[in-house]
């Protein structure tokens, strides 16, 4: 890959987790309408739009029967309903900073279960540089505290917050950026609704004011189909692992939108954190000898007809030699 992927996708992730950072204070505008309703709208219409882009692009293979249809129901419903459902419940047992201080977590899971998932070794400085963005996070959320109940709820959100991506890569190649955000958000409509009805009975939906309209088409078309698309890409040029990384700007983007919106200044303490953020992804970003920065190309810019063709030449092409090194002496040992 070359360093104009390499500069795109950095630019795409740290953008997708910034616009996710405002949701926090743009929340605010939609705090009275029904949680799981709302979250159920910002979806539906997230994903209007989304299959919309993806029939102006033209036609591609849907999603097989077989495999991608019960993973895209479960990245829905872990990585979007799932989180969802944590988030709101945990808030009824612990502060927003606990919760935000585990899900800030996610940059040193994602660095060593991608690699894992890849079959390669995690890289030790993207899990050094993981775990100073991950206390930078902490540190810009407070802290915090809370009861059993909150701290587990808050687990089951970083756990959705990891699906959310590690989900998606074994559907990224066929399906492509566009698609498995348009499918993922569909599918979470009716489990949003059912959590809905559950907890609000039939005052799940109402007409939103005007106000609610404009926080709620925010959040469906920016922080949801915007995000969703740069991030899936993201995650195809630059790698989850090192993608991961920029999940730390999302309590920092927090801190900022809040500050921008007038409702409060930062302190001592989420600048701190702020600049933690910035130096892990900048130490997790630097190029090294154990391999390139990017890893794969997005799905959305190849043509569906070459997939096939010359697949096996890219792949040798693009290797660092210490990686055709690793996969020929694991041949060897197998007796290929």
């Amino acid at each position: 890959m070359g360093q104009n992927t390499n500069i795109r996708g950095i630019v795409q992730a740290a953008v997708a987790m910034t616009t996710v950072g405002t949701l926090t204070a743009v929340s605010a505008t939609v705090s009275r309408y029904p949680v799981y309703g709302g979250q159920a709208v910002r979806y539906a219409v997230a994903a209007v739009i989304l299959l919309g882009v993806a029939r102006l692009r033209g036609p591609r293979p849907g999603p097989s029967a077989r495999w991608e249809w019960p993973l895209l129901a479960a990245l829905a419903a872990t990585g979007l309903a799932g989180f969802n459902v944590c988030i709101v419940e945990g808030t009824r047992y612990t502060s927003p900073a606990t919760i935000g201080t585990v899900v800030g977590s996610v940059p040193v899971v994602l660095a060593v279960a991608a690699p894992l998932m890849e079959g390669r070794r995690p890289a030790a400085r993207i899990v050094a540089a993981a775990a100073v963005v991950t206390a930078g996070a902490a540190l810009a959320n407070g802290l915090g505290g809370g009861s059993l109940p909150g701290l587990l709820l808050a687990l089951g959100a970083l756990a959705g917050e990891v699906c959310f991506s590690l989900l998606a890569l074994p559907l990224l190649p066929r399906l492509g950026a566009v698609r498995v955000s348009a499918y993922s958000a569909a599918a979470a409509v009716p489990m949003l609704l059912a959590a809905g009805l559950a907890v609000d009975g039939t005052s799940v939906l109402r007409v939103p004011t005007r106000g609610e309209v404009a926080g709620l088409g925010y959040l469906s078309l920016v922080v949801t189909a915007g995000a969703f698309i740069v991030w899936y890409d993201a995650l195809g040029r630059i790698g989850a692992d090192r993608a991961g990384l920029f999940a730390g700007l999302i309590p920092v983007s927090a801190v900022a939108t809040t500050m921008v919106l007038g409702l409060r200044s930062p302190g001592m303490a989420e600048l701190g954190g702020a600049l933690l953020v910035g130096l892990g992804v900048i130490v997790g970003l630097r190029r090294s000898a154990e391999r390139p920065l990017a890893v794969a190309a997005p799905a959305d810019h190849h043509d569906p007809a070459h997939d096939e063709e010359g697949h096996q030449d890219q792949a040798h092409d693009d290797q660092h030699p210490e990686d055709r090194r690793f996969v020929a002496e694991k041949a060897a040992d197998h007796g290929v």
